[in-house]
């Protein structure tokens, strides 16, 4: 055999195209293949059809599980009759009524108010000509500008001391206007000589110096500060804050004082009012601390209302004393003063009346008027539970047409009739008949009159297996005239419709559902399946093989008896063919 020639090229010797024979041979030992796949196909859509119903039912458990719960069924609504003098919240559980709640007096918190003028005066005498604008102990910053004194402008800078000032107001009024101040009251004076009123401000005035320093008109030829001067530095050191006393923390750093019982720490050196009052808002003392400059005092508000006190004591250090707060005093909080249906009167530290003051367990109304009254009515909540129930028999329909709809054959318009995906299982068909049976079968054994779904207007529709709503006239009957028993009806531990359709649910597809087994030995067949192709499929390639062999073997001969041939030919002259 020359060498060079591939054999194995179908017919090169035998002029016969044995491998495309091979190949069909090949694909008719395949049609058991062909219909194993055509097996699993089905199997996979009957698996899918399972899967679709499973999470119909989930769902559908879902809605019995709201059903089965004695809590929808003690569900509350509640009314208010005005909403600008209360509102209301309630509980699952609580007592059905009506009840009139008059709100004589709210609640208000308690205010702690330090002592006036916490701060020492702008100067401790009348000379203040070494006292200047930024270094005074104003309680508003005063700003560079102008301001107007009887139509004249009169031009400030922060570097001026007061004295400055009192002499461009005399020398911009030519003399008529003569400022002073009095260490005696903290306060500035200004007096006119000619006896002229003396007007004040302009809308042009840039400087705020005039409402800084609490000067206005009176009509009169002369005015003074409204209120002393001096005022807290909220930002300063506390020893160098401008207290008319002194704070100190008792030479250690470590000041220590209580409100009511928790410990404030301070550093009379270090920490500022503004960040001594932060601490004290920022701890579990329960009060809001403040500064308010225009009276010059602290104060502390309850953060809760109501008619309690606000304990104070100085520990180390005179924090509370200087402050004015330990000596200050208390602005009484206000209970919440009410009655219920024309009763006693009753009281609360706070604006909402809980079970603990009024005795209406689950009933909590907040009072936001005094002088007025409001009705407040407790029913039970019927709309969520009739939404409970509907949604159920919604849920429920579902699943039962999706049942139908994949065990139901149709026929086209040539009256060919294919069947559903589902149409040879009976496990769909025993679920759909199960499920209608725990549905409208009357329940015996319960005590009150609703013993099935007719009961209450829900029944079957009579041409498959889902409900429809046939009397909603029923339902809300039974919603409103017999709560108890329908509650029984879908609550009752062994009985209830909610309890067995659960049960059934869960045994359908739960973990060890039969619904999941069924579908777990589906995916066995099909996966079963697989293994016999590729065992199929190594039998077609053996045979293949085989075949492959045999043709070769035959195009070896063949291309001999061609050798031989051509030789013979040669020799003896003839031709070869």
């Amino acid at each position: 055999m020359p060498e060079g020639i591939d054999l194995g090229l179908s017919g090169l010797a035998s002029n016969f195209d044995w491998r495309s024979l091979v190949d069909q041979l090949s694909e008719v030992e395949r049609a058991p293949q062909r219909r194993l796949r055509t097996e699993q196909t089905a199997l996979e859509q009957r698996n899918n059809a399972y899967a679709s119903i499973n999470t119909q039912l989930s769902v559908l458990q879902s809605r019995v599980a709201t059903l089965k719960d004695g809590d929808l069924f003690d569900a509350r609504a509640v009314t208010v009759s005005d909403t600008t003098v209360g509102t209301a919240a309630v509980s699952d559980g609580a007592p059905l009524g009506s009840h009139v709640f008059a709100i004589t007096q709210l609640a208000a918190a308690a205010v702690r108010l330090g002592t006036l003028d916490a701060g020492q005066a702008l100067s401790p005498s009348s000379d203040v000509s070494g006292l200047t604008l930024s270094g005074a102990a104003f309680a508003t910053t005063i700003t560079d500008g102008t301001f107007t004194v009887n139509g004249k402008q009169v031009s400030i800078t922060t570097s001026d001391t007061l004295q400055d000032v009192f002499d461009r107001i005399s020398s911009a009024t030519s003399g008529d206007i003569a400022g002073s101040y009095d260490p005696n009251t903290d306060k500035i004076s200004l007096a006119s000589i000619g006896g002229s009123e003396i007007v004040l401000g302009s809308a042009t005035d840039t400087s705020n110096f005039l409402s800084a320093a609490k000067l206005a008109n009176n009509g009169g030829t002369a005015t003074a500060s409204t209120a002393a001067l001096g005022a807290i530095r909220l930002t300063a050191a506390l020893d160098a804050a401008n207290f008319a006393t002194t704070i100190n923390d008792g030479g250690s750093n470590a000041g220590l004082f209580k409100i009511n019982g928790v410990e404030i720490s301070f550093d009379a050196d270090a920490d500022s009012l503004a960040a001594v009052i932060e601490r004290i808002n920022d701890s579990a003392a329960g009060v809001t601390a403040s500064y308010d400059p225009l009276n010059d005092r602290l104060k502390l508000t309850n953060k809760t209302t109501g008619d309690l006190g606000v304990g104070l004591e100085d520990v180390t250090g005179n924090f509370l004393a200087a402050t004015g707060l330990s000596g200050g005093t208390l602005q009484r909080g206000k209970d919440l003063l009410y009655t219920v249906n024309g009763g006693t009167a009753l009281s609360s530290h706070s604006n909402t009346i809980t079970e603990a003051s009024s005795g209406l367990a689950g009933l909590s109304v907040t009072a936001l008027k005094e002088g007025a009254s409001v009705t407040v009515g407790v029913a039970a909540d019927t709309a969520t539970i009739k939404s409970a129930i509907t949604d159920f028999v919604t849920e429920y329909n579902r699943v039962q047409s999706l049942i139908e709809s994949s065990t139901a054959s149709t026929t086209d318009a040539k009256g060919v009739v294919t069947a559903g995906i589902l149409a040879s299982e009976s496990d769909a068909y025993t679920l759909a008949s199960q499920l209608r049976n725990l549905a409208t079968t009357q329940v015996s054994g319960l005590s009150g009159v609703f013993k099935q779904l007719e009961a209450i207007g829900i029944s079957s529709n009579g041409n498959d297996n889902t409900l429809a709503v046939a009397s909603d006239g029923d339902l809300e009957e039974a919603l409103s005239g017999n709560l108890n028993s329908l509650k029984e009806l879908f609550t009752h531990s062994t009985l209830g419709l909610g309890v067995q359709l659960d049960t059934f649910l869960e045994a359908t597809i739960g973990d060890e559902g039969s619904l999941i087994s069924r579908q777990d030995n589906l995916d066995k067949q099909s996966l079963s399946i697989d293994t016999q192709i590729v065992d199929q499929e190594k039998l077609v390639q053996s045979h293949r093989a085989q075949l492959i062999t045999s043709f070769l073997a035959m195009e070896t001969a063949q291309s001999r008896v061609n050798q031989q041939l051509s030789f013979l030919s040669q020799r003896f002259g003839g031709t070869s063919s």
